[in-house]
């Protein structure tokens, strides 16, 4: 993958990472983080390959050497990914990324390269390795060898464990000015209108507004912003939205527009009388807001364990409503 088929906001953090590799600064361990969709894997993949092209120009991968053609072909044998995988015994996916995972890695990297270059690994979601991962990955981090890389991908660094962040050089990817994202969004066919709604409604994020964009996800967060209005306004019922919410597969969808409303509307409680509908009582609505917030992502993580998601939901909406209650 070169420069070009990037998306243009990446073009910056690789250019300077393979200028970090040039002068010898670019470290073993590379956290590379941003929000989901901003284009971490495309960047990993990018950087993968100019790490493993002997014959780079103009700081990227030639496309054209024996390194760059295997990789292409997805058959170069010094490239190692790791993921959530399933589970030999029961053929289920796991939900973690497990030690045993991690143990072969770093039997891997302990080999000699079979093309005599670089050797480069990545783990995503790197968040998803649990505690025994994590630990056995530290010997890999600790004890580098010359020419291994090792790129983990994640959204919340926070989520892993401070003993891994801190061996990890960090890249951080980030949303682009409002013209980059806009022409970025009309380059791939959509109404300039609708791209710049739903840049707003993502706070500038390109990837997320071209997915919302693509999925119709733009028409279920007004769903959801309605919904909570008629809640705070004492017009629907919490049991009442809670079943509506459940009616689909959508529900955690739903629940992380939510929170992000919930967001929204925190940044605009100081000093603001009114918000549309909702209406706001003093500035200590920012601090109910933002336990709100937490409370709908957690609620969102409960989906995935044996509870009554109509209950929890509807506690939540009354959460809501007591949230903004003038």
């Amino acid at each position: 993958m070169g420069m070009n088929d990037l998306a243009p906001w990446l073009h910056a953090p690789l250019r300077r990472a393979l200028a970090s590799l040039g002068e010898g600064r670019l470290a073993h361990g590379l956290l590379i983080c941003g929000p989901d969709r901003i284009g971490k894997h495309a960047f990993a993949v990018a950087l993968t390959q100019a790490l493993l092209c002997r014959q780079r120009e103009d700081d990227q991968a030639c496309g054209r050497c024996r390194d760059c053609v295997l990789y292409l072909a997805g058959t170069h044998p010094d490239v190692r990914a790791v993921g959530i995988t399933e589970n030999e015994k029961t053929g289920v996916l796991r939900k973690e990324i497990v030690i045993e995972q991690v143990r072969d890695l770093g039997a891997w990297f302990a080999l000699t390269s079979q093309r005599g270059g670089a050797q480069v690994a990545r783990i995503e979601p790197a968040s998803a390795m649990n505690t025994n991962a994590a630990n056995a990955l530290l010997k890999t981090l600790e004890e580098p060898l010359p020419g291994r890389f090792l790129l983990l991908l994640c959204e919340s660094p926070m989520r892993l464990p401070a003993t891994i962040r801190s061996r990890c050089q960090r890249i951080v990817l980030q949303p682009p000015d409002v013209d980059t994202a806009l022409a970025w969004l009309r380059a791939r066919g959509h109404d300039e209108a609708l791209a710049r709604s739903a840049l707003l409604a993502t706070n500038g994020h390109p990837g997320l507004a071209a997915h919302w964009i693509d999925a119709g996800l733009l028409d279920l967060r007004e769903v959801v912003r309605n919904d909570l209005t008629a809640v705070a306004g004492g017009h629907k019922q919490a049991l009442e939205v809670a079943a509506a919410w459940l009616a689909d597969d959508q529900t955690a969808q739903r629940l992380a527009f939510a929170a992000d409303l919930a967001v929204d509307l925190q940044a605009r409680t100081l000093g603001v009388a009114t918000r549309g509908e909702w209406k706001l009582a003093r500035t200590g609505d920012a601090a109910r807001l933002g336990d709100w917030f937490d409370a709908a992502n957690r609620t969102r993580e409960l989906l995935r364990s044996p509870i009554r998601a109509d209950l929890a939901i509807a506690a939540l909406l009354r959460q809501w409503r007591q949230a903004l209650a003038a």
